[in-house]
């Protein structure tokens, strides 16, 4: 089995906490829809969680003296990991079908292969 994280960047921290009820079901109706897909598939969903706000993140870099701690994500971009899923399946195409569901909650779904060394 093949290892892939499924990640789900978001451009606005807060989206959750203003959802509707009726929004957060979709989303979680949605997760389980491509949880049955995946299963059918041969895959499985080991892991993943939501993630904390992107105001909440420290990053370490490494520095001259020592390590550097600042505030914020690693990347200063618009868009940051809000979710992730860690998947098994052997069939990438048959993962990549199944994540096409994930589009009604999650306008981005980003699919990466783990390195296997």
């Amino acid at each position: 089995m093949t290892e892939y994280v499924l990640l789900f960047p978001a451009d606005d921290d807060a989206a959750w906490q203003r959802a509707t009820d009726a929004d957060r079901q979709v989303t979680f109706d949605t997760d389980a829809e491509f949880a049955r897909l995946l299963r059918a598939s041969g895959g499985a969903i080991t892991g993943g969680a939501a993630l904390g706000a992107s105001s909440e993140t420290r990053t370490l870099r490494r520095g001259p003296d020592g390590p550097l701690v600042t505030d914020g994500p690693y990347a200063e971009t618009v868009e940051q990991i809000s979710g992730f899923f860690l998947v098994t399946c052997d069939d990438h195409d048959a993962l990549v079908e199944a994540a096409q569901v994930l589009t009604r909650s999650h306008p981005v779904v980003e699919i990466r292969p783990v390195a296997d060394d």
